[in-house]
């Protein structure tokens, strides 16, 4: 029986109906030219027989009245339970159906009777594609942890044509040791007192930090919590039913004007995002009092890590102030990202890990009070960066060609926003509540917004 840290057990506790906590990903494959008919389908059943499944996909989560929740290894897996195939029709199977599809498959919980994942195969994509929709409980893995199971189970080439689903996989899972005498008992008992000591002294600082933050003392720092402005259309009380948009850049024009602006990818992005959010809020008729608050994951592993579950925090970051000049707004958002990098590089895990629980479990109470509606959120949106693979990835000769990522909803945002670089592209995933208005069209204000800033960096560098 394997533990749970205290932020997986969260997403066991905080999850609802109207909130599943799961992270999911989107697949889209390009048919090789020589390809038989059905490829899609062929792989369903192929995926069916590879029976011999490795942890963490072979693990139920137990609850007990006697004890903490945790993880059980079962015996066998009806794969059966966990593995789909959805065909789609001639005539709506466009990449609006497809992305309808999609949400329909993210709207439920899974069930805490089996092993918490899925696999849906989606056949007769147009353009002669198919698709995998892949669906991990947050418990189980983080974004990065899924995206990389993903990428480690397909091909480099396209002539490897073996067959590597990820729940074959051990992916470095750690398993629980053994208490087999006195020194590791010692060693735990003082590893404890050192991860406490460090997590006491870190959050004292950060609260350091967030004084003088409030005090308009300091810019390096991250933003506050509950300050973000309320009663936006993207928030407010998160409720059942999700709808899913995407957009994408090529890597090569974003490249450009990180090397232009001296700039990273984390910067470009967020610039377009703030652009395009408020073309977006301003569409509805809604003016921001104040510079749109982001909920930001950073990852808190060490290099070279490669467990399950989750370590990462999650905190709050001030995008640009109001400006009708995309390159002042990149300057404004790349000034408040190296202040958070500084804070995040002097503040010990621990403490971020603790901050990011306290804060949830305030937002947390408040949606389940159902004050949402009524205090500021946390934030006005939730974006993250997922680290994708850069090299071309093929699934029985298939090559993917676009990759989205899927994330859950935190307390009080209506949207969350997830962005993955893949080969020549720089994707974006919106998954939000059936209440968000017009999604699609976000979607395309964040091509725009990239294109006013390309020109703006253009022009700039011609002068």
């Amino acid at each position: 029986m394997a533990g749970l840290s205290v932020l997986d057990l969260g997403f066991f506790v905080t999850e609802s109906a109207a909130s599943p906590k799961h992270v999911a990903g989107l697949l889209v494959f390009e048919k090789p030219a020589n390809a038989a008919a059905g490829l899609a389908r062929r792989l369903t059943t192929e995926f069916l027989e590879h029976t011999k499944v490795q942890a963490p996909f072979n693990r139920v989560i137990v609850f007990s009245l006697a004890a903490m929740p945790r993880w059980r290894e079962v015996d066998a897996v009806d794969l059966k339970q966990h593995v789909f195939y959805h065909p789609l029709p001639r005539g709506e199977n466009d990449r609006k159906s497809l992305y309808k599809l999609v949400a329909k498959l993210h709207t439920p919980m899974l069930d805490r009777s089996r092993p918490l994942w899925e696999v849906h195969v989606i056949d007769g994509v147009e353009g002669g594609r198919f698709a995998l929709y892949l669906k991990i409980h947050h418990a189980v893995a983080d974004g990065v942890t899924v995206l990389r199971w993903a990428a480690e189970s397909l091909a480099t080439t396209a002539d490897d044509l073996a067959l590597r689903p990820f729940w074959t996989e051990t992916h470095g899972v750690e398993r629980d040791r053994e208490k087999n005498g006195g020194r590791e008992l010692l060693e735990t008992i003082w590893n404890g007192a050192v991860d406490t000591g460090l997590r006491a002294l870190g959050l004292g600082r950060l609260a350091a930090m967030l004084v003088l933050e409030s005090a308009n003392l300091t810019k390096n720092a991250i933003a506050l919590p509950f300050i973000a402005t309320e009663k936006t259309p993207l928030t407010g009380s998160v409720t059942k039913g999700r709808q899913f948009a995407t957009a994408a850049v090529p890597m090569e024009r974003v490249n450009l004007i990180r090397k232009k602006t001296r700039s990273t990818l984390n910067h470009v992005a967020l610039t377009c995002l703030d652009g395009a959010l408020r073309r977006y809020l301003e569409g509805q008729a809604y003016e921001l009092e104040r510079p749109i608050t982001i909920q930001m994951p950073v990852s808190l592993r060490k290099p070279g890590e490669k467990t399950a579950g989750n370590r990462i925090g999650i905190i709050q970051v001030e995008l640009s102030p109001p400006t009708d000049d995309p390159y002042i707004r990149l300057r404004n958002i790349g000034f408040s990202l190296r202040g958070v990098r500084n804070m995040v590089d002097n503040v010990a895990p621990q403490a971020i890990e603790s901050y990011t629980i306290l804060s949830n479990v305030v937002a947390q109470a408040a949606e389940t009070l159902n004050l949402s509606e009524m205090l500021p959120p946390m934030s006005n949106t939730l974006v993250s960066n997922v680290p994708g693979p850069k090299e071309r990835l093929f699934l029985r000769g298939a090559k993917m060609t676009e990759i989205h990522p899927i994330s859950t909803l935190p307390p009080s945002n209506l949207l969350n926003i997830t962005l993955v670089s893949y080969a020549d592209q720089l994707f974006f995933g919106l998954i939000a509540t059936n209440q968000v208005a017009n999604l699609d069209r976000l979607s395309t204000y964040v091509q725009e917004a990239f294109t006013e800033l390309e020109a703006a960096v253009l022009d700039a560098h011609t002068r």
